[in-house]
Parts: C-alpha cells; sequence; structure tokens
C-alpha cells in the first residue's frame, strides 16, 4: 500500500509541479534548423592569412552493386553444349597452389590476355569448393581452407576490371574438371 505525502510535502510538490512545462504544450521540431551562415569578410592583406573553415568531408562513394552470374542467362542451345562437355575452352588456367592474391591478378590477367585474343570461353580450374569454405573465417598461423580460390572466384569477377565483358559463369564439363573448375563465358568485342 502506497503512503500518503505529508503537508510540508504537499505543498512541495505543488511548487515543482507548478514550473513544470507539460510536452504536450511544446511545439514539436519539423525540421532540423541550418546553421547560421557566415559571410566572409572583406579581403584585406591580414584577413588572407587566416585558414578557411574546414568543409565536412563528403561521404564516399557506395561501392558498385555485386554482379553475380547465376541469373546470367545464355540461349538453351550454349547451355546444353555447356552442360554435355561439347564446347571446347579457347584459354585456361590453373590456380591450384596459389594465394588468393596471386590468383586473383592471375585470374584478371588470364581474362585480358582472353579478351586480347578475342577468346569466347575462359576454363578457370580452382579445385572443388568445400562445403562452407567461403563461411571460414582465416585463423593467423592456420592454412586457408580448402576451396577458399573457388569460393572466391564469384566475387573477384564481380570486381574484376573486365567484369563488363563477362557474360556467364558456368560449372565446367567432367572432361574439363568438373565441380573443380568453371567456364567463365566473355562477351566478343563488337568489332570481331
Amino acid at each position: 500500500m502506497a503512503r500518503r505525502l505529508a503537508p510540508e510535502e504537499t505543498a512541495l510538490w505543488k511548487k515543482v509541479a507548478a514550473t513544470v512545462e507539460p510536452i504536450a504544450k511544446r511545439p514539436l521540431p519539423l525540421e532540423p534548423k541550418a546553421p547560421p551562415t557566415v559571410k566572409p569578410p572583406k579581403s584585406t592583406p591580414r584577413s588572407s592569412a587566416v585558414a578557411a573553415v574546414p568543409r565536412a568531408p563528403s561521404p564516399s562513394p557506395l561501392p558498385p552493386p555485386r554482379r553475380t552470374w547465376a541469373g546470367s542467362t545464355l540461349d538453351g542451345h550454349w547451355d546444353r553444349r555447356l552442360r554435355k562437355g561439347l564446347v571446347r575452352p579457347d584459354m585456361s588456367i590453373d590456380l591450384h597452389g596459389h594465394s588468393l592474391a596471386s590468383a586473383q591478378a592471375l585470374l584478371d590477367d588470364a581474362i585480358g590476355r582472353a579478351l586480347i585474343r578475342g577468346a569466347r570461353v575462359l576454363l578457370v580450374v580452382a579445385g572443388r569448393l568445400r562445403p562452407g569454405a567461403d563461411r571460414l573465417p582465416l585463423m593467423h598461423g592456420d592454412p586457408r581452407p580448402r576451396g577458399a580460390i573457388r569460393a572466391s572466384l564469384p566475387d573477384w569477377l564481380s570486381v574484376s576490371p573486365y567484369a563488363d565483358r563477362i557474360v556467364a559463369l558456368r560449372p565446367a564439363h567432367i572432361s574439363h574438371g568438373g565441380g573443380g573448375a568453371v567456364y567463365v563465358i566473355l562477351r566478343r568485342s563488337r568489332d570481331d
């Protein structure tokens, strides 16, 4: 049961309550007020030595959206030929035994060479993708998880300088490496 206030407590409470403004009576701010503008002083020899007020840094631009090739479409004829192993790769590159950084650099270099040669299909042998390889954290001193290069391929291709020239990414036929390799389908240049 709550106790009642003593008469001196009630008098004190009434004095405090009289000084309080209810929240509902306050006007709500609709928008933040802009900071006051300051006119620059007239240019004098002495004022030129005064440093200008630094401006707030502009926000950094957002990274480009990540491109995925899972939904990229080739015509049915191309997809059937790739699945049956009837397409012969124009070039191939093997990324086994490389670090992640060197593998990415070699991949970009191979795509550049393939485009110069007018190749349409680049076979990238990267090893089998191990379940969860893309989710395992790299611990200091631990070797990288198996399948890390294969798991990184889609990310590397989406940020590649040649990303706009890559049409599709498809799993390789068993005769070309199966689950350990992928076909990178390149767009032919317009002057071919």
